[in-house]
């Protein structure tokens, strides 16, 4: 048996909102490259609109605005992920356009 390892290029662009000069919100957009296609998928990481700014619209524009920056830059999906405790995030993922599609499987490596 032979294990060849190959790097790929991820890009990661951060999204965010302020209000008065400071971050309410904020989502990190990475573009993944792989080999099954030519064009990368997006991956949504580290949503988050703080607890008083909530409500207020900033989530729909963050998660818009990185639906439109994974089209211009030609991912042919973007995944946003969730814990399953979270049924609200997965609603509003839903209600965005987002379908329930999978599982996510984890391993934390640094505990």
């Amino acid at each position: 048996m032979n294990i060849k390892k190959t790097e790929k290029q991820t890009l990661g662009i951060k999204i965010s909102i302020e209000e008065n000069e400071i971050e309410v919100g904020r989502a990190w957009l990475y573009l993944v490259y792989n080999d099954l296609h030519q064009e990368p998928y997006g991956l949504l990481e580290d949503v988050f609109v703080s607890e008083t700014a909530r409500g207020q619209g900033f989530g729909n524009e963050l998660l818009k605005s990185a639906i439109e920056e994974a089209k211009k830059r030609g991912c042919y999906k973007l995944i946003g992920t969730s814990r399953k405790s979270r049924e609200n995030v997965h609603s509003w993922y839903k209600k965005l356009g987002f379908e329930d599609y999978g599982l996510e499987f984890r391993m934390d490596l640094l505990k």
